[in-house]
């Protein structure tokens, strides 16, 4: 149907999923590619890249929201409006805790809400959560899959480059946070007032000690931080089929 064409992410409901695996990096849209059959490419406006295709026989969407929560909302209200249930991201991060090491995984179980977005949307006693049927798949599986994981609470904030950038790290890692990033929480709190089922897993890019200049191996596909964001989409992929056969 042309008028349910979405205005931002190109995508309409006769091309919808149920689950939509949500990168950041329009380039990781292909990396998951690789591990999808019948995979058709959808449309790439923006920042917005999409395709479908077939994991072990349950429909998949993968489609890319940039970077931050302004444009991941944008992509969650979308999928809402073509009839998408379930949105797991998968993203990267910057360690928060010494013990986490580079291409370790973080299952987030809650935000702090330090993005604008979310904050738009509902006053921020309103909890960052997931869900926790999507929450316990991507343990189980990560657990299977004898990935090495941590689950728990991680910031979702809107700028690497503000002036009191180590202060505001310190004084998170003090309260226990595991993990930063700049879309889980906009994806939580706009999935749970949308009625939508989400979760998130991050790949460790940059640890506690480390900075910015780590990411650069990431991005140029460079040992345990890529091995990491592989193990992410495995691990989403066996929970969504776990989603499909407890439904």
């Amino acid at each position: 149907m042309l008028n349910d064409i979405q205005p931002h992410i190109r995508c309409c409901s006769k091309e919808a999923a149920k689950y939509a695996i949500l990168p950041g990096d329009p380039e990781r849209v292909d990396r998951v590619k690789f591990f999808l059959e019948n995979s058709v490419d959808i449309a790439f406006n923006r920042e917005f890249k999409s395709c479908t295709g077939f994991y072990k026989g349950v429909k998949v969407m993968v489609i890319s929201t940039g970077i931050g929560g302004a444009s991941t909302g944008i992509v969650v209200e979308e999928l809402k409006n073509i009839g998408v249930q379930t949105l797991i991201r998968i993203g990267s991060c910057g360690a928060l805790q010494p013990n986490i090491k580079l291409g370790d995984l973080i299952i987030a179980n809650g935000a702090v809400r330090d993005d604008g977005t979310s904050k738009a949307y509902v006053e921020e006693s309103y909890p960052a959560v997931p869900d926790t049927d999507v929450l316990i798949s991507l343990i189980e599986s990560a657990k299977e899959l004898c990935f090495k994981y941590y689950c728990g609470k991680i910031r979702s904030h809107d700028s690497f480059y503000t002036d009191a950038e180590q202060k505001i790290d310190e004084y998170w890692s003090e309260k226990g946070i595991l993990g930063a990033d700049m879309e889980s929480s906009a994806l939580f709190v706009i999935g749970g007032l949308r009625n939508l089922k989400t979760a998130s897993i991050l790949n460790v890019v940059v640890e506690n000690d480390g900075n910015l200049a780590g990411i650069n191996s990431y991005v140029n596909g460079e040992s345990v931080t890529a091995l990491g964001e592989k193990n992410e989409i495995l691990t989403v992929l066996e929970a969504i089929v776990k989603l499909e056969k407890t439904k």
